[in-house]
């Protein structure tokens, strides 16, 4: 694999801890949820900080299917859930939903898209067999 770029992120004390990115871009307080034991507060936490990458990364994705395909994608916009669960077994897992939102698209058009996007994006591609990821198309009903 050819990097074209890297990011580099330090986090201390897990997910009541702090974490830092190698530039200083990134640099906060994490807080666990109230769901799992936490005081939760006013400070992110893993999940959230997965559903941005992988809202931004998919929606990216999506714009360069889009412009290949000559298709205006209008003010789209890409919801990420991510989802801790635990299974059967007691194992820690994660799901995640995205609500792909493109106004003024008929279903077959919009569906081709984010099938093709979820092919190239990298987070798709990473999480692909790993997690369970739900594909949602939400468009404007005439």
């Amino acid at each position: 694999m050819k990097t074209l770029y890297s990011a580099k992120v330090t986090t201390e004390g897990g997910r009541d801890g702090r974490t830092t990115s190698e530039d200083g871009i990134l640099d906060m307080k994490l807080s666990k949820p109230k769901s799992l034991g936490g005081e939760g507060g006013d400070h992110s936490n893993p999940e959230q900080l997965f559903a941005a990458g992988y809202s931004a990364c998919f929606g990216s994705a999506l714009e360069m299917i889009a412009k290949n395909a000559d298709v205006d994608l209008g003010d789209y916009s890409v919801t990420a859930t991510i989802d801790l669960g635990q299974t059967e077994d007691k194992d820690l897992e994660l799901s995640a939903i995205l609500d792909i939102y493109i106004p003024d698209i008929d279903v077959e058009t919009g569906e081709n898209l984010i099938n093709e996007a979820h092919e190239v994006c990298p987070y798709s591609r990473a999480t692909r067999d790993n997690i369970d990821v739900t594909l949602n198309l939400l468009i404007d009903e005439d």
